[in-house]
């Protein structure tokens, strides 16, 4: 999977998951508020990314995560054994 599909797949996971209209995710958007997101929610974002890409994050992981692109930089790193 290349960059543009792995980001196409996110965002498509993303808004079904969180209920959002696909055209407010951009990569420099603020994760958290853009998907309406609270701490509890991180547990269905755990669970979205295990279903996924077949990896699970810890919540620690997450802490460096502001924006969809550091969440797009952080799954594209897994995924490539980062």
């Amino acid at each position: 999977m290349n960059k543009t599909e792995l980001i196409q797949q996110i965002n498509e996971n993303l808004a079904e998951e969180f209920e959002v209209d696909i055209e407010t995710i951009s990569p420099d958007a603020p994760l958290m508020s853009t998907l309406d997101l609270d701490s509890l929610d991180l547990v269905d974002m755990v669970v979205l990314v295990e279903q996924n890409f077949k990896f699970t994050p810890k919540a620690t992981d997450f802490k460096g995560i502001v924006t969809f692109q550091d969440f797009y930089d952080f799954i594209g790193n897994k995924m490539n054994g980062q």
